[in-house]
Parts: structure tokens; C-alpha cells; sequence
């Protein structure tokens, strides 16, 4: 019989993955942008940090849903959804972030609901910036913690 704890880390992994590969996209793309400001690379950093987020949030949804039996709802989800993932829940889970990380990663959140809501051209250059500076140290610290969580998993699993 497969344990889901097992299960679950190993989706975690799996996403993780997928996250560097959006990441290191949108810095080559970003590099691109900086010598060189053109509206269809900005454009295309944009997505994949809307990207990177979404599928950020994928796992959160994984874990809320499987181990924590409790998925946000309502107009914040997103928001709750992302405290959720920084607050332990005795008994059940460790935080899956820190709560250092769970700020950095709202600044994220907020722009995915931009990316989303508002026409292309009407993205802040500067927004962009801010984010795509701290995005391989925001995505180092959020493999470590993950990685980590996803251990913590298997490990509640032999217990």
C-alpha cells in the first residue's frame, strides 16, 4: 500500500523541478530584457514569473488539500493559502515555509494576480525588476525549504 506522505513528497520534488526550470527561464529572458528593454521579453518574464507562482502554489494547494484536510476558500484563498503553508500544525505537519519566506513569496502572489487581471502593457517595469532580482535567491530558499518539508514528510511516514 503507497503512503500519500511518500506520495506527496515525491510530487514535491517533481514540482521543484519544474520551478528552477521557470525560474532559470525567466532570468535568461530577463537578461535579455536589461541591455536591450523590448515589450515581448517583459511580457514573456512576466508570464513566467506568473508561472513560477502558480505552480508554487500547486504544491500549497497538494499539501493543504492531502495532509492538511483544510483548502482555503473565499475571495483571499491565495492569501490564506500561503499563511496556511507557514503555520505548523501540531500533530499533522511542520510549516512547509518560513514565515520569512511566506513575505517574500506574497510579493509574487500579488504579482501573479496582476499578470492575471490587468493588460500586458500596463506592467511595471520596476515591479518586474524587484522581483526578477530576488528570484534565484527566493527559488534557492524555496527548493531548501521544500526539500526539507518533503523530507519531514517521509520521515512522519516511518514514524
Amino acid at each position: 500500500m503507497s503512503d500519500p506522505n511518500r506520495a506527496i513528497a515525491g510530487r514535491i520534488r517533481l514540482e521543484l523541478a519544474e520551478l528552477a526550470r521557470v525560474a532559470e527561464r525567466a532570468c535568461r529572458i530577463w537578461a535579455e530584457v536589461r541591455p536591450s528593454p523590448d515589450d515581448f521579453l517583459v511580457d514573456a518574464v512576466a508570464l513566467n514569473l506568473h508561472s513560477f507562482y502558480a505552480g508554487l502554489e500547486h504544491i500549497f494547494e497538494l499539501v493543504a488539500d492531502r495532509v492538511d484536510h483544510a483548502l482555503p476558500s473565499g475571495p483571499s484563498w491565495h492569501q490564506e493559502l500561503l499563511r496556511q503553508m507557514a503555520a505548523e500544525l501540531p500533530g499533522v505537519r511542520p510549516a512547509a515555509v518560513t514565515v520569512d519566506l511566506m513575505d517574500r513569496l506574497d510579493r509574487y502572489r500579488g504579482f501573479r494576480h496582476v499578470v492575471r487581471n490587468v493588460y500586458t502593457y500596463n506592467l511595471d517595469v520596476r515591479q518586474i525588476a524587484t522581483l526578477m532580482d530576488d528570484l534565484p535567491a527566493v527559488e534557492a530558499q524555496l527548493r531548501d525549504e521544500l526539500t526539507g518539508f518533503a523530507q519531514m514528510l517521509e520521515q512522519i511516514s516511518q514514524d
